[in-house]
């Protein structure tokens, strides 16, 4: 898998990301957060565990307690700014919200100069100022409505899913995407089985089961939690943190169209105005200024 290719992955794995605003529409407000990570982690780490038991083991009897700890330290990342997120959405709409989530691009790069794990190039930070751009233009519709409370609690997810995202790249280049996946989906199935036992101790017995649940749950589970996960992973191999998550924030343009385009017995319709579509545009033109190769294109029209 070449670079080109990469990104075309981490594309489709955003696409997918984009489709949970759907699928948790489908799962009532009844059905706490904790209780659709804690089912879903497992049954996609029971689906990868099954289709790839001994590519798993054989990688954890290779390198034992050193890729089990790998797996726990992103699986908390993974907790950690999922729990941020949530807490922190709750402050805004929809729009604004995953709008704010995308100042990940923006913070990935300082926290790499800051660990000193890889020097970021000019192209990603002229990305990753188009992105910033387009954030800011996006607030301008609702600034007086913003809550600061809640904006710092998602800056607060934002840096721990950078750190996330660079250690993830780093372990993808390190063991078996596959391996890492299982166990990743594993341990936050585990830890958010916890969390979820301490909120609602009757788990299992509080959900008013139903086809549509189920329906919604397997369907996270297996595009989502084993599909995209495990595919991001294979292409954190190719991909540099900085671009991944320049990537990662056309996932507000997909989640609008979503909202735009789909019946609002599903979705909660998304009306944007001009400084959505402005700040829309900016975000997609800081991902294509990350992944087309101007000067490559240059040389051969040369």
């Amino acid at each position: 898998m070449n670079k080109m290719q990469a990104n075309l992955c981490l594309i489709c794995v955003t696409l997918l990301w984009s489709t949970e605003v759907i699928i948790f529409a489908c799962i009532p407000d009844t059905v706490v957060p904790f209780a659709t990570t804690a089912i879903t982690s497992l049954i996609g780490a029971a689906l990868l565990f099954f289709c790839f038991f001994r590519r798993i083991t054989s990688a954890v009897k290779k390198s034992g307690k050193k890729i089990l700890l790998t797996g726990l330290l992103l699986s908390v990342l993974n907790c950690g700014y999922n729990v941020l997120y949530q807490y922190g959405l709750k402050e805004f709409d929809v729009s604004t919200g995953a709008f704010t989530i995308s100042m990940t691009v923006v913070i990935l790069p300082v926290i790499l100069l800051m660990m000193r794990r890889q020097n970021v190039g000019k192209k990603t930070w002229i990305s990753a100022i188009f992105v910033l751009v387009g954030i800011v233009v996006s607030y301008l519709g609702r600034i007086g409505s913003l809550n600061i409370p809640g904006l710092l609690v998602l800056i607060g997810g934002c840096i721990v899913r950078a750190v996330y995202i660079i250690k993830l790249n780093e372990v993808a280049r390190q063991y078996d995407p596959v391996s890492i996946s299982a166990l990743i989906a594993a341990f936050v199935g585990v830890i958010s089985f916890v969390i979820w036992f301490v909120l609602q101790p009757s788990t299992f017995a509080a959900i008013e089961w139903n086809s549509q649940i189920i329906a919604s749950l397997c369907i996270h589970a297996y595009f989502i939690v084993m599909f995209a996960q495990t595919i991001n992973i294979f292409a954190q191999r190719n991909a540099t943190p900085a671009a991944a998550t320049i990537i990662y924030s056309m996932e507000i343009i997909f989640s609008l169209i979503w909202g735009m385009t789909m019946p609002s017995t599903i979705v909660t319709p998304v009306t944007p105005d001009v400084f959505m579509v402005i700040g829309a545009a900016f975000i997609v033109l800081g991902n294509l200024w990350e992944i087309v190769d101007v000067k490559r294109k240059a040389v051969k029209r040369s």
